[in-house]
């Protein structure tokens, strides 16, 4: 019994310690090998969705196990941290326009930060404790595990909806060596017969509910695409220059989204100002300022002038 019952006290300590770091949600898994995703994933890759993007076909079994990412591992701690945004960007017709998620410092240290202040207070308050932090940076199916953890149900746009926020946010992992109570895996899918992130791809991305042709998505080609952007999609995009929230913006679930409470999330002050003729004449010098810490460093400025030409009228 006193094992069980300390189980649950180690939950309490991680939901406890993520909470006070600002993360929205907290989740437990054990860690397991990903039986019914093995398929999935496995078509998915066949069906070559993933285009250019070889690194998801890289690790196909660390990308179903977590124990083979962290020796030992027993416990797959997922979180939830919001990037909506108080203010956003003009989202007229003409306007250029960015994903939220790249409104501000890049996401990856941010939360990649906290996750190594989440395991150091773990190991300050239970004792030793080893295990890997992870922001959409190695192969893990962040998405299923939020699921099992309970923090959600995976839309018709393949993203994970939370009942309480939408899908305005990030996830992230601590895969740790801790036996720790699991929560119970969300099993039910709160979206009905609801089509519209379907309907409104403009680019025909989500082949069914669930399945995402990740390489004929607005984000793939804007981002993730290092040659030409191919002829046939030319006028679908609707002036995104650098991801794509299309299939967020419809969904019903987002009225729920709440501001974020992370001010490095915050627009950088003269990107807010930007016009159509700042971003078409926008210079080297320009770019390193206003993009220094920002996710838009991805593309560099090359593919983000690549991007603004393909748009522009």
């Amino acid at each position: 019994m006193s094992l069980t019952i300390s189980k649950e006290k180690y939950a309490q300590i991680i939901k406890s310690q993520a909470n006070r770091l600002g993360f929205d949600f907290c989740g437990i898994a054990k860690a397991d090998f990903l039986e019914e995703e093995a398929p999935k994933l496995e078509n998915w890759l066949n069906q070559n969705y993933h285009g250019e993007m070889a690194y998801l076909a890289n690790h196909f079994d660390k990308r179903l196990d977590p124990r083979r990412l962290v020796d030992g591992a027993k416990t797959v701690v997922s979180l939830i941290y919001s990037y909506y945004p108080e203010s956003k960007l003009p989202e007229n017709t003409e306007d250029y326009k960015l994903a939220k998620y790249a409104y501000g410092k890049d996401y990856h240290f941010v939360i990649k930060d906290k996750l190594k202040s989440l395991l150091q207070s773990l190991q300050e308050e239970i004792g030793e404790i080893n295990g890997r932090a992870f922001v959409d940076s190695a192969p893990v199916m962040e998405r299923q595990w939020a699921q099992k953890a309970g923090l959600g149900w995976l839309g018709k746009n393949s993203l994970l909806l939370n009942r309480k926020m939408g899908s305005f946010f990030f996830l992230a992992e601590l895969i740790i060596d801790l036996e720790v109570a699991p929560d119970h895996a969300m099993t039910q899918d709160y979206c009905g017969t609801c089509t519209k992130c379907i309907d409104a791809c403009p680019t025909d991305a989500i082949i069914e509910p669930g399945v995402v042709n990740g390489a004929q998505c607005i984000s793939y080609f804007t981002i993730e695409l290092k040659e030409s952007i191919p002829s046939e999609v030319k006028g679908k995009f609707e002036n995104w220059i650098f991801g794509c929230d299309i299939c967020q913006d419809v969904c019903p679930w987002n009225r729920f989204s709440k501001p974020h409470q992370e001010p490095e999330f915050n627009l950088h002050p003269e990107l807010m100002a930007f016009s159509k003729k700042d971003w078409e004449e926008i210079t080297q010098e320009t770019f390193n300022k206003v993009f220094q810490k920002s996710a838009l460093k991805r593309t560099k400025l090359e593919g983000l002038r690549r991007n603004i030409s393909f748009v522009k009228k």
